[in-house]
């Protein structure tokens, strides 16, 4: 064999089966879209898969495939769902996945894998040779873009991001829903975030361990590992790799997280001789609110303000201005939030709990649990929902206005006697937050979550928000309308808020029926 076949056989990979729901299974269905459109090359269906997950027939590739890290020429046609860029080289047959780049984009890219039988391959990003219409460089504001893994699109225009969001739901319904196309909804605008820098309230740099850390004889044996000789890079992986950059700051995340970060990585390099592993560092903002007429106690410069549920000690916190006018609430019930400040600082024990307001509403949450990491949204977020439930020309408990007259007598008599919304059902519900916010709006409201500990905030949530027409149950989403089975079909809406592989079939079936 010879060595350029070697160096082929070495960055081939073959065909295996791809979990459903993955950024894989996401990225070879925009390929195909890609070629299909170029109307250069037919794709045939999958070969049958074998026990060890590889395709029956010998992975192929072209004579002409450019070697593992050689550099290639590569003209940007689309952008993929999953963020990265696809274009082709020197044949239309073939489609090259570039990190970082747009659709007009000419660039240098590094080859890393090829997937021949997919007719694609993952590509380093280098430079651009000649820029699209719709990059502007001047918008990036962090250093470490186009390297770090973390954003992708600093480089576009927020109303190209938002336009880019669309496309994505647009293709996931075309490619994933098995809907004839006359079925497909259409997809709205995406509504913005109030805030593109400085909202991400969360964040979870890490470190590597020392060499041979993870070997078979450092596990077996770790009082005689050797720890670290000089402070490892900590931050967050290089595109594409698993290998650590050194991240100074951030500028997603907010000010207090990234004053943690900056705090976090000083006391790591103090202490780094007590660490023989890599270790993940846990950056979550808190809250605290203030009305205005009280005053704070003095504190010594010297002071680190406590979360009254956080073990771990905050640095100087970050006080916002005044708000000189009411919140808007989310509902006509509740009476508006009173003039505060707010404080804001950061925890890093995963247990404690972390504070989030939303208008008049509390929430705690474990540090370390999964709530919404854009906190500028959420208030927005909420009142969307509640006003497509009732929409402007509809009341909570009263039904809606019945359609235009038509010539079935039967259903006009149905519309207009359709019974009033009274029940909600919050699937997926976590930590209760459509439960709670919505919770005025409705007689009774039932939240379902697989997840114990979700169920126990969600509990705590609803009595510190004093809402008491809530119920939460702990269990399978397939089994929601188990638990809701004494409501009525006609008076309850659902709300469904699906972890990222979306609802599984058993429930969608129970919600159809």
């Amino acid at each position: 064999m010879g060595k350029r076949k070697r160096q082929q056989d070495y960055h081939t990979k073959r065909m295996k089966a791809v979990q459903e729901g993955s950024n894989e299974q996401v990225l070879r269905a925009d390929i195909r879209d890609l070629l299909q459109k170029t109307k250069d090359l037919s794709l045939t269906k999958a070969q049958p898969v074998t026990d060890n997950g590889l395709d029956s027939t010998e992975a192929g590739t072209s004579p002409d495939a450019p070697e593992r890290f050689s550099e290639i020429e590569v003209k940007i046609s689309a952008l993929s769902s999953i963020g990265d860029g696809l274009g082709f080289s020197s044949t239309s047959d073939h489609v090259y996945v570039v990190p970082f780049t747009l659709p007009g984009d000419v660039a240098q890219a590094k080859v890393v894998t090829h997937f021949a039988e997919d007719h694609y391959t993952l590509t380093d990003f280098i430079s651009v040779l000649k820029p699209s219409p719709q990059r502007n460089d001047a918008l990036v504001q962090c250093p470490y873009f186009a390297k770090c893994s973390g954003c992708q699109f600093q480089m576009l225009s927020y109303e190209d991001q938002l336009a880019h969001k669309r496309t994505i739901l647009e293709k996931a319904y075309r490619n994933f829903s098995n809907l004839s196309p006359e079925m497909i909804p259409a997809i709205g605008d995406t509504i913005g975030s109030p805030m593109q820098y400085r909202y991400r309230t969360k964040i979870t740099p890490h470190f590597d361990g020392p060499p041979g850390c993870m070997s078979r004889r450092a596990r077996k044996n770790p009082s005689e590992q050797e720890g670290f000789k000089e402070v490892p890079p900590i931050g967050f992986m290089i595109k594409g790799t698993r290998k650590t950059m050194d991240i100074e700051d951030c500028p997603i995340a907010t000010d207090a997280v990234r004053h943690g970060l900056r705090k976090e990585r000083k006391r790591v390099g103090e202490e780094i001789s007590k660490y023989k592993r890599g270790a993940t560092i846990l950056l979550r903002e808190t809250t605290t609110r203030t009305p205005t007429h009280r005053q704070s106690p003095a504190k010594d410069d010297d002071s680190r303000p406590i979360s009254k549920d956080a073990k771990n000690p905050s640095p100087a916190p970050f006080t916002t201005e005044p708000s000189n006018k009411p919140q808007e609430t989310l509902n006509n019930k509740l009476p508006p939030s009173p003039s505060y400040t707010e404080t804001k600082t950061y925890i890093t024990d995963q247990n404690a709990l972390s504070t989030e307001h939303i208008g008049p509403y509390t929430f705690l949450n474990p540090a370390g649990s999964f709530f919404q990491n854009n906190n500028s949204i959420l208030q927005t977020f909420t009142s969307y929902i509640r006003t497509h439930i009732f929409p402007p020309t509809t009341s909570p408990q009263q039904p809606p206005p019945p359609p235009p007259p038509n010539n079935n007598n039967d259903n006009e008599k149905k519309a207009t006697h359709q019974p009033p919304l009274k029940n909600l059902i919050d699937a997926y519900s976590g930590s209760g937050l459509f439960s709670i916010t919505l919770s005025p709006l409705f007689t009774t409201c039932l939240g379902i979550d697989i997840a114990p500990s979700s169920i126990a905030s969600a509990v705590k949530n609803a009595s510190l928000n004093h809402t008491r027409n809530a119920t939460f149950v702990a269990a399978d989403a397939s089994q929601i309308f188990a638990q809701a089975g004494h409501l009525s079909n006609d008076e309850t809406v659902v709300v469904i808020d699906p972890p990222r592989k979306g609802c599984d079939e058993g429930f969608l079936r129970q919600l159809l029926r």
